[in-house]
């Protein structure tokens, strides 16, 4: 019998506080010696990998009755972000906006939505040896209680949703959430970061919305929760997906929100071509942003030295180590690096040009910021995860545990992939088979001096 014949079995059928129990992978490391460079001396010493629970039975014993079919779609996507519990071995995870894909009908992608029931959940998991364990689970509702969906937001603006194999569309939800960075404040609640809007979402201890932060100019209507439109408007120019991902807590209590990829400013073309992308701080007492920060890629082969693309390019993490400093992941879906950023005083670019979509060349088409009078953010490599043996692909979650231990968890996608072979002809998944896993990381030297 193989391994994940056996992690399915022992899955079935456990009570929600026994799901997602794990088998062990792999931790290899490899050969290193003390004449390499500090970021190819750190070493992963532990990872766990999440088991086989099925999605409907995960997301109705949330909400009764969300999903019908889950298409054999097991919980997997809870990597969007990683935030610590407090005690040890304990984060808290949130899923994006579920299983999704792409297929080409006409020459023409479309998006597909194969468990279009599925509602966002905030997943708290313990990681216990080779093993996570899902403790418990906070669907995200609107102020009624209702699913909030991971279903586009605006025709015209969001992609058009589709059944799993492209043919029907299905209708868009005003209260859709394309959720990703988690933190969780003094108080209890939580605070998250949309990709659609892009948003910045406010969520009570039991998973209500109570309200949802966009940019000046969105118009959306119709939503279940207060929707406030506080976040710069120049963010409308977002790339479809590249919303908002990364998401820091300070101390203090203001929050860092990173935008995944260059704005499409003047067009798209000069979005993916862009390095240069941008941060905004945000004040949870003024409910309000205080700075914008200029922020600009490494080149794509440097962070992955096999890509030659850059639209390849993203922030899916940003961690506080301190008032004035934060861990900044840049990647691609195989490669990534950690930098050290020392965030200055005052309020950067905001409500400077460069938040003017006019604004001629744009502050994604300049190729030397500096040069052209732009504070960009000083940074230094920390650890590049690509010379780690054993880190996965794809890590879009990033939590300091220690002076010098991070745990680091990705994005499986729940098992899906493009194209219309991620299904058979039953309707039913043929699993990537790539696992949700956490891994734990010793770094060569502390994060703090």
């Amino acid at each position: 019998m193989s391994a994940r014949v056996v992690r399915r079995s022992l899955a079935v059928g456990l009570p929600l506080a026994l799901l997602g129990t794990v088998i062990a992978s792999g931790t290899a490391t490899g050969a290193q010696d003390r004449h390499q460079r500090p970021e190819r001396m750190a070493r992963v010493t532990g990872t766990a990998v999440l088991g086989d629970v099925p999605l409907a039975g995960f997301s109705n014993g949330l909400l009764p009755g969300t999903v019908t079919d889950d298409r054999g779609v097991r919980l997997g996507g809870i990597g969007s972000d990683i935030y610590p519990a407090g005690r040890r071995g304990e984060f808290w995870t949130v899923t994006d906006r579920g299983p999704n894909g792409q297929i080409k009908v006409d020459g023409k992608k479309r998006r597909t939505f194969p468990v279009p029931g599925f509602d966002p959940a905030i997943v708290k998991v313990r990681v216990s040896g080779k093993r996570v364990e899902v403790l418990q689970a906070i669907a995200i509702t609107t102020r009624s209680g209702a699913p909030v969906t991971g279903l586009p937001n605006q025709p015209g603006r969001d992609e058009a949703p589709y059944t799993y194999d492209a043919k029907t569309p299905l209708g868009y939800d005003p209260n859709g959430l394309d959720t990703e960075g988690i933190v969780r404040a003094a108080d209890g609640s939580f605070w998250l970061v949309d990709e659609y809007g892009p948003s910045l979402v406010h969520v009570s201890a039991r998973g209500r919305v109570l309200a949802r932060y966009v940019p000046e100019g969105l118009g959306l209507t119709g939503a279940g929760y207060p929707v406030v439109e506080a976040l710069p408007g120049v963010l409308l120019h977002r790339r479809i997906n590249r919303g908002f991902e990364g998401l820091a807590l300070l101390p203090g209590g203001d929050l860092v929100l990173a935008v995944q990829s260059p704005l499409s400013l003047p067009d798209q073309d000069a979005g993916e071509a862009s390095r240069n992308v941008r941060l905004l701080r945000f004040s949870t007492q003024k409910r309000a942003v205080t700075a914008e920060y200029a922020y600009r890629f490494d080149a794509v082969d440097v962070v992955d030295p096999g890509e030659d693309d850059t639209s390849e390019l993203k922030i899916s993490s940003v961690v506080a180590l301190g008032r004035h400093e934060l861990l900044v992941e840049e990647r691609t879906d195989k490669a990534a690096r950690l930098h050290r950023v020392t965030l200055p005083h005052g309020s950067g670019i905001l409500g400077s040009a460069w938040d003017d979509p006019t604004t001629s060349p744009s502050y994604e088409e300049l190729t030397n910021p500096s040069a052209s009078g732009v504070p960009v953010l000083r940074k230094g490599l920390v650890v590049d995860l690509g010379r780690v043996a054993g880190v996965p692909g794809k890590i879009e979650g990033v939590a300091v545990t220690g002076r010098d231990t991070l745990v680091l968890i990705n994005d499986n996608d729940f098992g899906m992939t493009d194209g219309a072979a991620a299904f058979d002809a039953n309707g039913r998944l043929v699993d990537s088979g790539i696992e949700t896993s956490v891994t734990e990381l010793r770094l060569p030297r502390p994060l703090h001096g």
